[in-house]
């Protein structure tokens, strides 16, 4: 009878202590809580609609900024002098007769009695031209007499020209000084001259060139085995070193057709307008091409959308603010701006392609 007791004692016991656990037992939540897109980061966040493309190969070549030599103008001296004073800096922007220096000499009062001779001579010249034509009338003289005068009168007045064209860039202030103007509207790109120069009309360089920079040449080059890829005419995308998300579009203007002995390629052109002048001369910049073979169709998944961890790739799906997938993806090609998959998507169906990294993390944890 005591035994009987002492077990059920004991079964108590543990009945007790097991309920005594369970309700010690934290109670679990039914579901992790999912992540959605805040308005801020939202802002950030690019949202971009895939579909399928012809898979292009691309052809990515290197070359240069350059001003448009069609609109540049480079300042030779046509006179004798010492500079006393320059009044701009390199890439500074100028209007047309703007005063840039300062320089002495006495050849300018030189030509400008020059001026007034060939100006007498044109004056002369045309009287004597009407009084032969007069005489030719009544027979009093020839016509070859008439043709010498004209002949003088068209020589003098090309030499009027030229004085005055380069009178044109200059203004007299007295004691032997004279200011250089400015030609045109535009950006100082080259610049040889300095405050107490000597500056001579036999000099080779220029003293400084003008060019406007609201259109520029990007110089491509084209090596041999690349030369087949590329004609006249092709549409192409130019990215700069300074700014590689903004992508220009242009195509080939001309393809000078003859080596470059230093480079050792063939140099190509593309013109592109620069309003907001961020392709500025002298930044390297690669040049897209597509080539004309296309190898089939695919999704073409924008490269900035790409996610890579442990040696694979991935995007995030978009459905909503709050409806978000990561999806692995495999590439079967790409080029400068595409990946393209072996992976079928929904008809319009969109993906992140900025922040990808971000939410790709937010979504796994």
């Amino acid at each position: 009878m005591n035994k009987s007791i002492y077990i059920l004692a004991a079964m108590i016991f543990i009945l007790n202590s097991c309920k005594q656990k369970e309700e010690e037992k934290p109670v679990e939540t039914d579901k992790k809580e999912s992540f959605c897109l805040n308005e801020q980061l939202k802002k950030s966040t690019t949202i971009s609609t895939i579909s399928e493309q012809p898979i292009h190969e691309q052809l990515t070549l290197s070359g240069k900024v350059e001003y448009n030599e069609n609109d540049l103008v480079a300042y030779k001296s046509l006179l004798q002098g010492v500079v006393n004073k320059v009044n701009f800096e390199l890439g500074d922007y100028v209007r047309q007769g703007q005063v840039l220096a300062v320089v002495k000499s006495t050849e300018v009062q030189s030509m400008a009695q020059e001026r007034r001779y060939y100006q007498n001579q044109i004056d002369l010249l045309r009287k004597q031209i009407q009084s032969k034509k007069e005489l030719l009338n009544d027979g009093m003289a020839s016509q070859p007499e008439v043709l010498a005068l004209e002949h003088e009168l068209r020589s003098a007045q090309i030499e009027l020209d030229k004085v005055n064209a380069t009178l044109s860039m200059y203004r007299a202030i007295g004691d032997g000084q004279f200011q250089i103007l400015s030609p045109k509207n535009g950006y100082i790109v080259q610049k040889n001259i300095s405050s107490g120069q000597s500056i001579s009309n036999d000099a080779d360089d220029a003293l400084f060139a003008i060019s406007n920079l609201k259109q520029v040449w990007v110089m491509v080059n084209i090596y041999a085995s690349n030369l087949k890829y590329v004609k006249q005419g092709d549409h192409v995308k130019v990215k700069t070193v300074a700014f590689p998300d903004r992508i220009y579009t242009g195509k080939i203007d001309k393809i000078y057709n003859v080596f470059d002995d230093n480079e050792h390629v063939i140099k190509a052109r593309v013109v592109l307008e620069n309003q907001d002048l961020n392709l500025m001369p002298g930044l390297s910049a690669d040049i897209i091409i597509d080539k004309e073979n296309v190898i089939g169709t695919a999704f073409a998944i924008p490269n900035s959308a790409k996610v890579f961890e442990n040696n694979k790739e991935y995007v995030v799906v978009y459905k909503d603010d709050c409806t978000m997938e990561v999806r692995k993806i495999t590439p079967i090609a790409s080029n400068a701006e595409f990946t393209y998959v072996e992976e079928k998507f929904a008809k319009n169906e969109k993906i992140i392609s900025s922040n990808a990294l971000l939410l790709v993390e937010e979504l796994n944890k």
